[in-house]
């Protein structure tokens, strides 16, 4: 049985959900089994639905965890005595519902003082599912002593600090700026400092506790505002305000907050972007003052009015252009105490809905936990090596940062492109390199709140140009080149790029957020050229399936290959999937399975198989295969039985860019998935296209792939 660990709060308001997440993407990132239970729900007062760290886990993973135990069931079970009869109930719902070689994360329940039942009952459940037990708590304004004192007094309910199944304890919130009655401060919108933290970390690893027993720190995870941030919606639905403007209240995230009743010249620093401007309601020049802030590029995060004073017409209207950019303006009945009052109660927990939060936190929190003990779960062959998204994902980043390559991106004034960079920045990623007006570049950033510091560098494209005109000209006179057009070519910036790529000052190059695949392709098929084993150049998409990553090639650059071009297609995309931690098993797409039809196209997938497996006799290639024989282990005994490739396919690769594009955007659209790519293959240097509809976190990950591609290459 693989192992099951449950995770103990050591008082309330310890981030337990935050930390049930990250364990679950910890072990996720490494390819491990996992499945989640939350045994017992506990809503807060007036919450209604589903459990929420089960109900975050479902939509947001491919688990399905078992059901929470209502509480109120819970309770009148043990008002009754009938607690073994409840721990009975709790165990075949984890054995009907979770499987052998899983590693289960247990979330134990909160201390509550209405609950005084909850630690005897994460006792009881930790033993009757044979867990392991980690301790979860937050230092707070807690001394080094009195943390001990907490954990051996906890800790003696489950055996000791030497018990073998007490594994240690996380610590989370690490180094929060603090009220000095303890509560989280408001205006707590700045990250903790590398320095800051280390020295917090330093003062709890000094603990006694962790140098003369077993007992380990697993985790200390620092604050950081970005795991709380809430969006404009969620306070809204707080104050129970009225909506005066709703603005993009949907998305838009607050990182302060500024009360505002002096004269308008004394307020002027307090209009930032993404801070919440606090004012009563007839305040009409803090109104006109902060929409004046907007309509000059600041992204004032949204405007809460006090006192239930609605502003006079006549001042909507003319703010009305600010307005419409987008500022949400809110009205609360209570005035500017009470409405202070309510702030500070406000509920930082993550909604259920608050899909880009709920990764932050994942993420965030999946980084500080000790990865060495992860491995040991790994190495005791708790759960099945499989590639999931997360753990795709996470070796992405993480050789991405091995290689750390220095990537240009010739879309420099693009705002998802800015902020791509900065984060490629400041998690090590890549360097990155922006083409375009510095003077507007730092304007949008400073609009969306993106701290480029020296993460990204930034080139003006006209300070360039010259040195590459007499280059280009070399690489392109046997097609007529002159200066003249070299210099009117270099002012397209994928152009300039791509000669910066050439003369390898930069590793790779990554563009497509505006233009067209064919504009960002051009430059390099001329100017860089294919690698020279390379017959073609061919693109993949990396496809993440709720449960595994699948490649598919080509879906991007060939319209209808050759027998020959499809049997080089295919191996560059296996080539490729093994590079990237995938098995390759690669199905020749076709309308028909094996010998069951017939046809031009059909031959020539059955032609290209066989080109492939002479070519290459180490690869696992079959075809013509259907899809659903490649991908579907019953269809697959029916239609393939003798195949060592249907049914468990992982590379598919289509006879031509009609059935490749349609089927790779009818996928990624009717399953609600990310598609990484198309990266492309068999290029001298690397250079891959981004879809105009790109999310930032689509653009990371393909500067992230960038930069392994420009590693691979240069090692072989």
């Amino acid at each position: 049985m693989a192992s099951r660990i449950m995770l103990v709060p050591v008082g309330a308001g310890v981030g337990l959900t935050s930390i049930s997440l990250g364990l679950v993407r910890a072990l996720e990132q490494q390819g491990i089994a996992v499945n989640f239970f939350k045994p017992v729900s506990q809503p807060r007062t007036g919450e209604k639905g589903p459990e929420k760290s089960t109900e975050i886990i479902r939509q947001t993973t491919s688990i399905k965890p078992p059901l929470s135990f209502d509480v109120a069931h819970v309770e009148q079970m043990m008002a009754d005595d009938n607690a073994d009869v409840l721990l009975e109930e709790i165990i075949g719902r984890v054995e009907s519902q979770t499987k052998d070689d899983q590693v289960l994360v247990i979330e134990g329940l909160i201390p509550l003082p209405n609950q005084n039942y909850t630690g005897r009952l994460n006792k009881k459940i930790a033993t009757a599912l044979g867990a392991d037990v980690i301790f979860v708590l937050s230092p707070q304004n807690l001394s080094n002593d009195k943390i001990e004192d907490m954990l051996e007094v906890t800790a003696a309910n489950y055996g000791g600090v030497e018990s073998e199944k007490t594994l240690g304890c996380i610590f989370n919130k690490v180094a929060a700026p603090l009220e000095k009655d303890g509560r989280l401060s408001l205006d707590a919108s700045e990250p903790v400092d590398d320095e800051t933290y280390q020295a917090a970390l330093a003062h709890l690893q000094s603990i006694p506790l962790f140098r003369r027993a077993r007992f380990k720190m697993l985790g200390a995870i620092p604050w950081h505002f970005d795991m709380i941030a809430p969006r404009v919606k969620d306070l809204a639905a707080s104050l129970n305000a009225k909506v005066i403007n709703e603005g993009d209240m949907e998305h838009r995230r607050l990182r302060s907050v500024n009360f505002c009743a002096r004269t308008v010249n004394n307020m002027l620093d307090h209009f930032k972007p993404n801070t919440l401007v606090v004012t009563p309601g007839d305040r009409s020049d803090v109104i006109v003052a902060a929409c004046l802030s907007v309509m000059n590029g600041t992204k004032i995060g949204a405007i809460l009015l006090t006192g239930g004073i609605e502003p006079d017409a006549d001042i909507m209207s003319l703010c009305e252009q600010a307005l419409s950019s987008g500022v949400p303006v809110l009205l609360s009945q209570g005035d500017t105490w009470r409405t202070a009052i309510d702030l500070q109660r406000f509920n930082f927990e993550v909604p259920v809905d608050d899909l880009q939060r709920i990764e932050k936190v994942k993420d965030h929190t999946a980084n500080f936990i000790d990865k060495a003990w992860i491995e040991t779960l790994q190495a005791t062959d708790v759960g099945i090596k499989k590639m999931s998204p997360p753990a795709f994902r996470y070796q992405l980043s993480e050789a991405a940062r091995k290689a750390y390559k220095t990537i240009v991106l010739p879309e420099g004034n693009e705002p998802r492109t800015i902020k791509a960079a900065a984060i490629c920045g400041e998690r090590e990623i890549a360097r990155t390199v922006l083409l375009g007006d510095k003077a507007e570049i730092l304007r949008i950033a400073e609009q969306q709140g993106v701290n480029l510091n020296n993460y990204v560098k930034i080139v003006e494209p006209a300070s360039i140009a010259d040195k590459y005109v007499e280059p280009l000209v070399d690489l392109r006179k046997h097609k007529g080149m002159t200066d003249v057009v070299a210099r009117e070519q270099l002012k397209d910036t994928v152009v300039l790029g791509t000669m910066m790529l050439q003369q390898g000052e930069v590793d790779g190059l990554v563009s497509g957020a505006v233009n067209t695949t064919a504009n960002t392709i051009r430059p390099p098929l001329q100017l860089v050229k294919t690698a020279p084993d390379s017959s073609l150049v061919s693109s993949i998409f990396f496809m993440l399936l709720p449960e595994q990553v699948f490649v598919y090639g080509d879906c991007a650059i060939n319209p209808d290959p050759t027998a020959e071009q499809l049997a080089d297609i295919a191996i560059q995309s296996a080539d490729s999937a093994k590079a990237f931690g995938i098995n390759p098993k690669v199905a020749m797409i076709s309308y028909s399975t094996g010998s069951s039809g017939a046809g031009d196209d059909v031959e020539k997938v059955r032609q290209a198989t066989e080109l492939a497996k002479q070519k290459r006799p180490d690869l696992l290639i079959d075809g013509p295969l259907q899809y659903d024989a490649a991908v579907m282990e019953n269809v697959a005994r029916k239609k393939a039985p003798d195949s060592k490739v249907a049914g468990q396919a992982t590379v598919f690769v289509f006879p031509d860019l009609n059935t490749g594009n349609t089927t790779y955007k009818a996928v990624q659209r009717s399953a609600d998935l990310v598609s990484i790519g198309p990266m492309l293959q068999g290029m001298r240097k690397p250079v891959n296209d981004l879809s105009r509809g790109a999310l930032v976190e689509d653009i990371v990950y393909t500067i992230a792939l960038t930069a392994i591609q420009a590693k691979q290459l240069e090692d072989n």
